[in-house]
């Protein structure tokens, strides 16, 4: 009976891990489907690009191989996207396969790589889009020895008409589905409660833990829930008087330290990118300094402003003109540069508001300094976009000097404007 028992307890936790694979698989292959048939036709035509191609190799595979569908690849391996001027845009997989592709019922055909002479000559495109970017690594991923062997194998009237793929790339990934919102806000989720369960005394405790302590929590809570990582090791750090004093280190935490956090979690093929920030109370203290918690309100002021006034239709740098705008009629001081704070008594503000999406720093429209290229680009509804800012504000506890919170959590553009997520950050955590 004992045996029998077990059996059933290790089949059904078999099973139990295999409909959480399946079921990512799915949704997956659901996202894979809706951005082939949705997304995929626009973006190619409004860059001029007939066929677009991602080469894969052994070892050495194409940032976009999961939104590809991944599979097996041998020497090489191409995914083929071809624009004949239907509603549909014809997709084929060469010297790539297996289960997870081929039972995904995403593309057109599958067949061998030695089949891409005659494929490409067969369709005659007049331009031919590669994964070749200057200011996106997710979009340079043709080698430099994979654009010669294409070169050879197509010859040269074909390898005149290839072109750079980098703006179409940005606009299939940066353009998102409904299955892929969904995801992201189930990453969302996991980022939060997994964030805001390390600011707490469950984890916590001041004189003994230490800021890598709470960094190898996080990374803990990835490896259970299997979540990859938007930037590697989680940040958290401590802010004092003089700027940021120590990042995931072994340093104690104190009571009277400001903690903040930095971090992102990815699941299935989306990654977030969020803040958080708390407060260890000294002895005898019940809630927040004054002083602290008012810059933290001037934070969340920031906030708003932002929420109210990005909107889709027009590019990101009038977006940021615009946040600018109506933070200085709010009484704000625009910083001259990252870190820039003034003297005055007004609250200095930065944003970053960037993309989101398949990196915790995606490649679509960015209304961030840090991107001027996609400064450039125009806000559609369905784009994933940080709401990150830092806003300095004096601190009568510190002397007057300037406490920089750093606010940030996801969100998607609609024609209404930005919706949240997820849950946002609705206030300083408190460590007791």
């Amino acid at each position: 009976m004992k045996k029998i028992t077990l059996f059933l307890l290790v089949l059904f936790c078999t099973n139990l891990f295999g409909q959480e694979a399946m079921r990512r698989w799915r949704k997956l292959n659901q996202v894979r489907q809706d951005k082939f048939d949705l997304v995929l036709p626009d973006a190619m035509r409004e860059n001029n690009i007939d066929m677009w191609i991602v080469t894969n190799r052994e070892g050495n595979l194409d940032p976009l191989y999961t939104d590809m569908g991944e599979g097996y690849v041998g020497s090489n391996a191409y995914y083929i996207f071809y624009d004949s001027g239907d509603d549909r845009i014809e997709r084929a997989a060469l010297g790539v396969g297996g289960y997870l592709l081929e039972e995904g019922n995403t593309y057109d055909y599958f067949g061998g790589a030695d089949e891409l002479k005659e494929f490409v000559h067969k369709r005659n495109p007049k331009t031919i889009g590669l994964n070749i970017s200057k200011n996106f690594g997710g979009a340079d991923g043709l080698t430099h020895s994979a654009y010669l062997e294409l070169s050879e194998i197509l010859g040269a009237d074909y390898a005149k008409r290839f072109v750079s793929a980098e703006k179409l790339v940005s606009d299939f990934r940066s353009r998102r589905v409904a299955s892929e919102i969904a995801i992201y806000g189930e990453a969302g989720e996991l980022s939060y409660i997994i964030a805001e369960k390390a600011f707490s005394n469950d984890v916590i405790t001041p004189g003994v833990t230490t800021l890598e302590d709470i960094a190898w929590f996080m990374k803990e809570q990835q490896f259970k829930n299997n979540l990859g990582s938007s930037f590697g090791m989680p940040s958290v750090y401590i802010t004092g008087p003089d700027g940021v004093v120590a990042t995931s280190t072994d340093r104690i935490i104190q009571r009277g330290d400001v903690l903040m956090l930095d971090w992102g979690v990815g699941l299935m093929n989306m990654f977030t990118d969020m803040k958080r920030m708390a407060y260890v109370l000294k002895e005898g203290e019940t809630e927040v300094p004054a002083g602290i918690q008012n810059a933290f309100d001037q934070g969340v002021r920031v906030r708003d402003i932002i929420k109210k006034t990005i909107k889709p239709g027009v590019t990101a740098q009038k977006a940021e003109d615009a946040v600018y705008a109506a933070l200085t009629n709010a009484g704000f001081n625009k910083m001259e540069g990252f870190n820039k704070y003034t003297d005055l008594d007004k609250t200095d503000v930065i944003i970053g508001c960037h993309s989101v999406g398949n990196w915790g720093h995606g490649i679509g429209p960015s209304i961030a300094f840090f991107n001027p290229v996609r400064l450039g680009y125009e806000l559609k509804p369905s784009n994933l976009i940080s709401i990150e800012l830092f806003a300095y504000t004096k601190v009568p506890e510190w002397g007057g000097k300037k406490l920089r919170v750093p606010l940030e959590d996801d969100a998607v553009i609609t024609e209404r404007g930005i919706e949240w997520l997820y849950p946002i950050n609705p206030g300083i955590l408190v460590i007791k």
